[in-house]
């Protein structure tokens, strides 16, 4: 833990809170949507809507944190969005302000996620960067946990008043916000005048990045083309019986399992290398997803989730740290910026994907496909991506 900084523990406690008050609502946001007048159709386009936003700014804002040579302004404002998006769901219900109040929280995240990762990579050394990722990934997972669990306790005690859960989910989120501000930049930036950069200028990068960063793209991007949802992990545990309530549970389970080894997993990546570990972690993945396939059994669906949640851990962090560790520090905000953001939109393809593939052919040739796919990506990433030496 003396690897762990006083500015790392502040973007961790910061990413707890936020994501305390943003599962706090994930449960029950289609509930509500549907019971002020969405449909099932313009759920999906919301939900759509807001995470292609939330891709593409993460690649401007990330490039625009470079070369103004700020990362604070970008952290503290883009938790600020989230934070003021919780209540505004709750105060009108027109679609056209609920589309708004859903990509401003989007358009937060796109603001902070590279300007924050490359404060959390400038806080490491190459030889730390496991740790520093993987603790950052530990609490950010437990608000994971945090926030759904209230959730339950809330709507146990008083049940459908979803408005004031909106409400409730705004203090964590004041929390993430007020901490944000103890965020420094350890640069005061020059007095050169600003440089103005247009709003897809970050896909300039492509060009002038490291080939290591080129080939490791092309691998997580085909990945996360295939990465669909967890919405359709927990649609298999119904159909393997288990109630609503169950699988909630069940959720708040698979991200207790992801931020009690988001840590380890990250000291261990140190010690043995970045690419093992991601590589055990996407082995893992082709694994559940396999066996999701064949399997009915609640118990073995339930151990499932026990080893996606390892999966997960073992890849989410660990990505970021391996890009970090192969670009220059003074690009660090547009590489994770610009991998973030196109991740953003593959996964958005990915749901799609998967969702047509169930409608047509059922759930199991669903997780047969994706397994087969992680198998392939896996095979790429053993033989054509090479992790540096030290």
């Amino acid at each position: 833990m003396k690897y762990i900084t006083r500015t790392v523990w502040v973007l961790s406690l910061v990413s707890l809170f936020t994501d305390t008050a943003s599962e706090m609502l994930y449960p029950i946001m289609p509930i509500y949507l549907k019971s002020i007048g969405f449909s099932i159709v313009l759920i999906g386009i919301l939900e759509g809507v807001a995470e292609a936003t939330a891709g593409l700014s993460k690649g401007y804002f990330g490039k625009l944190s470079d070369i103004s040579e700020k990362r604070a302004p970008f952290v503290q404002i883009g938790y600020a969005f989230s934070a003021i998006s919780k209540p505004m769901m709750a105060v009108f219900i027109f679609p056209v302000w609920i589309f708004f109040a859903r990509t401003v929280d989007r358009f937060g995240k796109g603001i902070r996620t590279g300007a924050r990762d490359a404060i959390l990579s400038d806080e490491a050394t190459p030889e730390t960067k496991g740790k520093i990722f993987g603790f950052h990934r530990s609490m950010d997972t437990f608000g994971a946990v945090l926030g759904p669990v209230l959730a339950l306790l809330y709507l146990y005690f008083f049940p459908e008043d979803y408005v004031t859960l909106f409400y409730i989910a705004f203090i964590p989120g004041i929390l993430a916000v007020l901490a944000s501000l103890l965020v420094r930049d350890k640069k005061q930036p020059g007095t050169k005048e600003p440089v103005k950069t247009s709003f897809f200028s970050f896909l300039n990068y492509w060009k002038v990045s490291p080939p290591a960063y080129r080939k490791l793209l092309i691998g997580l991007l085909a990945f996360a083309l295939f990465n669909s949802s967890d919405i359709f992990l927990l649609l298999k545990a119904k159909q393997a019986g288990l109630d609503d309530t169950v699988i909630i549970g069940v959720y708040i389970f698979y991200n207790l399992v992801f931020a009690l080894f988001a840590l380890p997993l990250g000291m261990l990546a140190d010690k043995i290398g970045l690419k093992r570990v991601f590589l055990f972690g996407l082995a893992l993945f082709a694994v559940v997803y396999f066996s999701m396939s064949i399997s009915t059994s609640i118990y073995v669906i339930a151990g499932l989730f026990f080893l996606y949640g390892v999966y997960a851990a073992a890849t989410e962090g660990i990505s970021k740290a391996w890009i970090s560790n192969i670009t220059s520090p003074k690009d660090t905000a547009t590489a994770i910026g610009t991998y973030s953001g196109f991740q953003s939109i593959c996964a958005m393809l990915a749901s799609s994907l998967a969702g047509l593939i169930w409608y047509q052919f059922g759930p199991s040739v669903t997780f047969l496909v994706t397994g087969v796919a992680a198998t392939c990506i896996l095979g790429y990433f053993m033989t054509a991506v090479k992790y540096p030496a030290r």
